[in-house]
């Protein structure tokens, strides 16, 4: 398992934090665990820049089943 270093991780951290903050109270746990293990997946994989994190995050969160439509 690829380690992932600090500048990747605050990368994956602030695309988290963007992504989240359209949702009501940044979204909930289970929303926002799903959409940090595809950042942990894709950094594992060697993806490191933010831009990157930022399309793989909105993704996800288009992917959410239980998201209300506005």
């Amino acid at each position: 398992m690829k380690k992932v270093d600090e500048r990747t991780a605050a990368n994956m951290e602030v695309a988290l934090e963007q992504v989240c903050r359209i949702l009501p109270h940044g979204g909930d746990h289970a929303t926002r665990k799903r959409i940090a293990k595809k950042l942990l997946h894709n950094a594992r994989d060697g993806m490191c820049a933010l831009g990157d994190f930022m399309k793989v995050a909105r993704s996800a969160l288009r992917e959410n089943p239980f998201r209300k439509s506005a």
